[in-house]
């Protein structure tokens, strides 16, 4: 992508999990949306779809919660792990070349981003301390942390990483 495809203002789309919940998703889980990434893939495509008609110019990923640690937590092993974070890149690349095909829908619009979302080391940890950034942690195992999923999502399809909620 060239930097000059990336001027003026663009519409990011809304809230993943308010909308998941609003269409009957339950989140009370530690990977919280991630868990829909897992069991109900279809629903967060159609979620991103429809902020696409709405308007928004970039799709973030639902890959917020979506940790290593989170999922092994869960008993799914790092290769599971692998293809949820791949696929919360393709289901957002998926909705985008759906509206896309569409072209009443998409008539005057610019083609949408997708922002891969790489969530905070707290969120994980269910404390609170995404918002504060008081982790008992070193700094070389925060980038520890951060490193897999990182590289996961820029060896996919995504145009931006989004690094979300960082204090």
């Amino acid at each position: 992508m060239r930097p000059d495809t990336l001027a003026g203002l663009y519409v990011i789309d809304g809230a993943m999990a308010t909308e998941l919940e609003r269409r009957g998703a339950d989140l009370n889980h530690s990977l919280w949306s991630a868990r829909v990434l897992a069991e109900q893939p279809a629903l967060i495509e159609s979620v991103h779809y429809d902020y696409f008609v709405a308007g928004a110019d970039i799709a973030t990923t639902a890959s917020y919660q979506a940790t290593f640690a989170g999922f092994a937590r869960c008993g799914m092993d790092a290769r599971r792990g692998r293809e949820l974070l791949q696929l919360s890149v393709q289901l957002a690349c998926d909705a985008r070349e759906r509206f896309w095909a569409e072209p009443g829908k998409r008539a005057g619009r610019r083609y949408p981003l997708v922002a891969a979302a790489l969530g905070p080391y707290g969120a994980h940890l269910h404390d609170g301390s995404e918002y504060t950034g008081d982790y008992a942690a070193e700094k070389s195992a925060l980038m520890d942390f951060h490193r897999r999923q990182l590289a996961v999502l820029a060896e996919s399809n995504t145009d931006l990483i989004a690094f979300e909620t960082v204090p």
